[in-house]
């Protein structure tokens, strides 16, 4: 198993590197059975969103990843402070996610295909 993060959300959600902090604790929530998740339409076949709750020493965090159920790969979709528009309530009847959740597939499919990716290993 891996965290795919494409270069678009992790300039998004951390800037130009990510911490070495977000690295711990991504490796540390990549628990596909502990994780929650989440029904949302109009996702590729073969995936579902899983959301996270973690906590750092910056604060609370909300993470969401992309699961291929079939390879088990995580692909990060959002980092997010739980004082966030996003972070404070990871649900499809948020309005500021499903704004966000339009996009960030769109960016991680294009770093996919032009092989613009990190990989951390789990």
């Amino acid at each position: 198993m891996a965290i795919i993060i494409s270069r678009g959300i992790r300039d998004r959600e951390f800037g130009s590197a990510i911490p070495e902090e977000a690295k711990i604790i991504l490796q540390r929530t990549a628990r596909v059975a502990l994780d929650t998740p989440i029904a949302s339409p109009g996702l590729p076949v073969g995936t579902c969103l899983l959301k996270v709750y973690a906590t750092s020493t910056r604060g609370p965090r909300r993470i969401v990843y992309l699961l291929t159920v079939e390879a088990g790969d995580l692909f990060l979709l959002f980092y997010r402070n739980k004082s966030d528009a996003v972070g404070a309530n990871v649900s499809p009847k948020n309005p500021a996610f499903r704004l966000q959740l339009k996009k960030h597939p769109e960016l991680l499919s294009e770093d996919i295909k032009a092989n613009r990716f990190d990989v951390i290993d789990v």
